[in-house]
């Protein structure tokens, strides 16, 4: 397995120019051999555009000087989701359903949430969208219904790239007569879709992928892959929970069938969603009292969920609608403005990658996963790693000490990490950045990490 070392090909200055690059309108720099997805845009000046400090400002976790690169294990809240959350529980701390104001203002609360988060993923309805309390329990929830509707077709798919929890919902199925198919990830850190077709068969149910890893940021390219799933007449079910805060998701460009995201790491508080092609969720067998129809999203949204965490959810889509309105002012639509905030958001965290790859060379560090300057927006700036000599939890500890929060261990995928030749009780070290992150964070990263070898 190959693993990037100090001055390994591909980690390029900041400044550095890709000559096989061509330009693009107003200077940006165009990698014409990637699909659009995944085309490089980057030029300094365009991320020094970006509004980094109103950014910071809108987080007030963000003022007292700690770095916060534990991100991939839950993002901080901007002001108005914890003023949401507040207003929440201080005027309608109350159960939906009822005559009165303040319990018809949880639906109207509920509903404007479920519109929202419809338009974040870009859902043909908002009726394909369920609230619960994480993504796991959604995974757990159709895998059931799944397990119970094989019939011939008793195989199911899933990656070694992926985290645990969308592989044993899966596993837990073969007591079930279901079969276990593996699509492994190659050396680059990468699931391509060509391997995905050798599996697929008119067996084939489902298959179980992320789009991109919470351990090593490798971005996968679902639309490819989920062509090819249909194309045999399987299902797709994507695990975006790691995705939601790094770039636009667009269940309608991924033509999947079912993908869950946890909205806490999308700068809510903690909860879960799924969204799922309404005529697929309306067809699957679900547990649920009588009295609650049989048709999603009714069916999905088992017992009494964190009503104020969802009306923080929808505070989360406002702040990205906003934080888009700022980025592209002509825009008047609700899903344009997310898309101008995310892909802008994209374009900002290739910088962070890049400054992040750099420190970790210099650092001599062994990073795990896509380095390559050309390949930086196939990946999130997610960053597993480890320091020649010192054991993962002894980098963290010493990293605590100087105010920089990051995660040691399997990080929830141990499979993928046993492919790098890493025992599960040590691991690696991650550091997960988000929009809100700055390049001085990074460099003062670099230089804790100077400290501690």
């Amino acid at each position: 397995m190959p693993l990037a070392k100090p001055n390994a090909p591909g980690i390029a200055p900041l400044s550095g120019r890709d000559e096989s690059a061509d330009e693009g309108k107003n200077g940006r720099q165009i990698f014409c051999n990637l699909p659009r997805f995944h085309c490089l845009r980057y030029i300094i000046s365009e991320m020094a555009s970006f509004p980094i400090e109103r950014v910071r400002s809108s987080f007030p976790a963000l003022h007292d000087g700690f770095i916060f690169f534990d991100n991939a294990a839950g993002a901080q809240s901007p002001k108005l989701v914890l003023d949401t959350v507040a207003d929440h529980l201080l005027n309608r701390n109350v159960q939906r359903g009822g005559r009165y104001p303040r319990s018809q203002e949880v639906d109207a609360a509920i509903d404007r949430a479920r519109a929202s988060v419809a338009l974040l993923v870009n859902a043909r309805t908002p009726d394909e969208i369920s609230f619960g309390m994480n993504a796991t329990s959604f995974m757990r929830l159709i895998s059931l219904a799944i397990g119970q509707s094989l019939k011939d077709r008793r195989e199911i798919i899933v990656t070694d790239l992926d985290h645990e929890a969308n592989i044993a919902v899966w596993l837990a199925l073969e007591r079930d007569g279901a079969k276990i198919l593996w699509w492994n990830f190659r050396d680059d850190g990468r699931l391509h879709p060509e391997d995905l077709e050798k599996l697929l068969s008119p067996r084939t149910r489902i298959v179980a992928c992320t789009l991109a890893s919470n351990a090593i940021g490798s971005i996968m390219d679902v639309a490819r892959a989920a062509r090819l799933a249909h194309a045999a007449g399987a299902e797709v079910f994507v695990d975006a929970v790691h995705y939601g805060p790094h770039g636009t998701i667009d269940v309608q460009a991924l033509n999947c069938d079912y993908l869950v995201c946890s909205g806490y790491k999308i700068f809510s508080p903690h909860m879960g969603f799924l969204w799922g092609r309404l005529e697929l969720l309306n067809a699957l067998p679900t547990f649920r009292e009588e009295f609650v129809p049989d048709t999603a999203p009714a069916k999905l949204e088992i017992g009494t969920y964190i009503y104020e965490n969802v009306a923080g959810m929808d505070a989360a889509v406002s702040y990205l609608e906003n934080l888009g309105k700022q980025i592209a002012p002509a825009t008047t639509e609700r899903r344009k403005a997310l898309v101008a905030a995310t892909e802008a958001i994209r374009d900002y965290e290739v910088q962070l990658s890049q400054a992040m790859l750099e420190e970790l060379t210099k650092a001599n560090a062994t990073v795990y996963g896509i380095v390559e300057k050309d390949a930086l927006r196939q990946r999130t700036p997610t960053l597993c790693f480890n320091l020649t000599g010192m054991p993962p939890a002894k980098v963290t500890a010493e990293l605590a000490k100087r105010n920089i929060g990051v995660r040691d261990g399997h990080m929830y995928s141990p499979r993928l990490l046993r492919r790098f030749g890493l025992a599960k009780e040590t691991g690696a070290v991650r550091a997960s950045l988000v929009h809100y992150n700055t390049l001085e964070e990074v460099r003062r990263f670099g230089s804790a990490l100077a400290e501690i070898q």
